[in-house]
């Protein structure tokens, strides 16, 4: 039998993080400068670790080998084996993050066998007044003139930048330039990766007070120097229904705007659903397909994993309203 996971947060102080996460999340912590909460991760040395129910202590990396189809569906790991194929963040910009790009799966193969690139997505959950995000190029360039303008520090002149505001959304498939602006604060959906080409960085010292590392040969293959009219993903909200923000190959991600219950059908769905609670509180109830039933408390700052064998996903929102992105692999 499965339940829906909460898993212990890896907090992670970056040095151009900011104070937003933990009084978001509701924990206490002495630490400074968290930039990111992993919320759930099966990367390597950051692998999430189960809080709730009977799984409690197990980490995410054993959950999927001893019951990978269970949690996360047959087709799911048909495709992409019993590693758990998202990675999951809240990010809190005190400061500018460096400029950077994400390689394709071939790419990164081609690197290392058996290493996978980058797709992802931003959606914001907060921004101070003139934060911004960059993404894409507003012209197009050469390989070359993209070096001359890293060497020459001008490479911000070449980007989209994006004023930004409480649900905007960004997609960022492997090769989009892009960095996260100061002010801004956001969920990111992606693939299990931590592999990232940093560009450029503003000369900033890192924690250690040692320069940070640029990638800037590595980047200059893996950049995709398309152009395109506008990289902000457009879409129409609505209340009390499901609203799509994005899909591709790697996950599919949906907006509920609740203050009344909704239900999300999965029994043909053969997935995971991610859930992450951006605005408010509510309860989750989890409707298995053995006909066991589990409900969960879930508040913002919070995520939980619904496994693959619930049939059905009902939101029953506090009376001030509860905000959830899902995320899951069609």
């Amino acid at each position: 039998m499965m339940y829906p996971l909460k898993f212990k947060p890896y907090l992670c102080e970056k040095v151009w993080g900011g104070e937003k996460i933990a009084p978001f999340k509701g924990i206490f912590t002495t630490r400074n400068r968290i930039g990111e909460s992993w919320e759930i991760s099966a990367v390597p040395g950051h692998v999430s670790v189960v809080e709730n129910g009977p799984f409690a202590g197990k980490s995410l990396t054993d959950l999927m080998i001893d019951c990978s189809e269970k949690l996360a569906g047959k087709k799911v790991v048909a495709k992409t084996g019993t590693e758990f194929p998202l990675l999951i963040k809240f990010i809190d910009a005190k400061q500018d993050l460096s400029v950077q790009v994400h390689p394709t799966d071939e790419l990164a193969a081609r690197i290392k066998p058996g290493l996978k690139g980058k797709t992802e997505m931003w959606y914001v959950v907060g921004a101070d007044k003139g934060a911004k995000l960059l993404s894409g190029l507003t012209h197009e360039i050469t390989p070359e003139e993209y070096e001359e303008k890293v060497n020459d520090n001008t490479i911000i002149d070449v980007l989209g930048r994006y004023d930004v505001r409480k649900g905007d959304v960004f997609f960022l498939p492997a090769g989009r330039i892009h960095a996260i602006g100061a002010g801004s604060f956001v969920a990111e959906i992606q693939q299990t990766s931590d592999i990232t080409y940093r560009i450029y960085d503003y000369g900033r010292l890192g924690l250690d007070g040692k320069p940070r590392e640029l990638h800037v040969e590595q980047a200059k293959e893996a950049i995709d120097y398309s152009v395109y009219p506008d990289y902000r993903t457009n879409y129409t909200p609505a209340k009390n229904a499901e609203t799509p923000l994005v899909s591709c190959k790697y996950f599919t991600t949906t907006l509920f705007d609740l203050d009344k219950m909704v239900s999300k059908n999965l029994s043909a769905l053969d997935s995971f659903v991610v859930v992450m609670c951006v605005a408010g509180k509510g309860e989750l109830v989890d409707n298995e397909g053995d006909g066991s039933v589990h409900r969960l408390e879930i508040r913002q700052g919070e995520t939980v994993l619904v496994p693959a064998t619930s049939s059905t996903i009902e939101f029953h929102p506090d009376k001030a309203g509860m905000t959830c992105l899902t995320s899951f692999i069609e």
